[in-house]
């Protein structure tokens, strides 16, 4: 297993929207075995608690990006499920178990495709995308 510090968590809802999720803190485990499972645990504000536990409640796997280690690291994407979710005094741990999902190439496609939904075109539009792609972090619809 190898272990690594999480920087950043991005949820992907139906409509490939992204929702930045601020980390208190965070680690994720390959376990390196046969499936290739992945364990992420998020601690953040308690105040994204009903958040997680309505996903939760639906049962279904779904996206979710990750930085690990660095801010400048290109997001990892994963294809997760809720296992559980803990209070800690005043924020809440979030566990999720997961694979490796999407490819680099898709995850520009989404950025591009959140930009566009945004109204950008032209050299606006390549500006931004140049500035996204930068910092590693798409568009967040909060």
């Amino acid at each position: 297993m190898k272990t690594f510090k999480i920087v950043a968590l991005q949820i992907v809802d139906d409509h490939l929207e992204t929702k930045n999720i601020p980390l208190t803190d965070g680690l994720i485990i390959n376990k390196e075995n046969e499936e290739g499972s992945w364990i992420i645990e998020a601690y953040v504000d308690n105040r994204f608690k009903a958040y997680f536990e309505s996903i939760h409640e639906k049962g279904e796997p779904f996206e979710i990006r990750v930085i690990i280690t660095h801010a400048a690291n290109d997001p990892a994407p994963f294809t997760v499920s809720i296992h559980s979710i803990k209070q800690v005094k005043d924020h809440i741990s979030v566990l999720f178990i997961g694979r490796l999902s999407k490819r680099r190439n898709e995850y520009l496609e989404l950025l591009l495709a959140d930009l566009i939904k945004e109204g950008l075109s032209g050299e606006e539009l390549l500006k931004e995308f140049r500035a996204r792609i930068r910092i590693k972090q798409p568009v967040s619809k909060e």
